[in-house]
């Protein structure tokens, strides 16, 4: 498939998300199995923009943060496959995933710069260097229960990635990486996007929104890649 008829999704998240962590698997098998036909398009939303309000207000009659790590450990026993930190939610809470996503927008800066390789690399399971960053510092607070808001959890990944870190910091500081993320939370209300994780395909006609299993995101790409480009709209 040539690389302007490539199928364009826009992957809405947010890194303290479980259901995002559990639907990883499924995005890099959608990698996997398309290939080239894709371009996956990240974006970060602030579902745990303030986790004192969410949990610490919001789940407070259910008994707070600690409730919410029995909800969390209850959301991933169906799914052996993901590790998950004993402590979860307990320990190292991060005041907002908006830190975070910050810092991952200036590391998607990098590679749309050309400074790091947007080519999947063998060594990442098939993952950019971007799409591995993006994993480990899912990994970071799922499995290991470390405070990915702070910038020096942050940057211990970036080290670990061989990322050129001033350069990181500096796009964090200047606003670049601040003006990406609020252009996520524009598209965000342009898509009409209600949580995470969720899947925009065919400019916006289609969206897929929470725990959809595999087959069902590869039935609607399929859809879109066997669609006749002469086909009218039925509306």
């Amino acid at each position: 498939m040539p690389q302007s008829a490539r199928i364009r999704i826009h992957y809405f998240t947010d890194v303290l998300c479980v259901w995002a962590y559990l639907a990883q698997i499924r995005l890099d098998e959608l990698e996997k199995h398309f290939g080239n036909e894709l371009d996956i398009s990240y974006h970060y939303i602030p579902v745990f923009g303030c986790t004192d309000d969410r949990i610490g207000e919001g789940w407070k009659e259910r008994g707070g943060y600690e409730a919410f790590n029995r909800h969390t450990h209850e959301v991933c026993k169906a799914y052996p496959y993901v590790n998950l930190h004993k402590d979860i939610w307990k320990v190292n809470a991060p005041k907002t995933s908006a830190s975070c996503h910050m810092f991952l927008k200036s590391l998607q800066l990098l590679e749309t710069k050309g400074i790091i390789s947007s080519e999947k690399q063998d060594a990442y399971n098939g993952r950019t260097i971007f799409e591995e960053a993006n994993w480990r510092v899912r990994l970071a607070f799922f499995q290991d229960a470390q405070d990915v808001g702070k910038m020096e959890t942050q940057l211990e990944i970036a080290r670990a990635l061989n990322l050129p870190e001033a350069t990181v910091v500096e796009q964090m500081q200047n606003g670049e990486a601040m003006a990406e993320l609020c252009r996520d939370i524009e598209l965000r209300d342009e898509y009409k996007v209600e949580g995470s994780p969720t899947y925009i395909l065919n400019e916006g006609r289609q969206k897929l929104y929470g725990n959809v299993g595999y087959r069902i995101i590869e039935a609607n790409v399929h859809e879109i890649i066997n669609m006749p480009f002469s086909q009218a709209s039925w509306c």
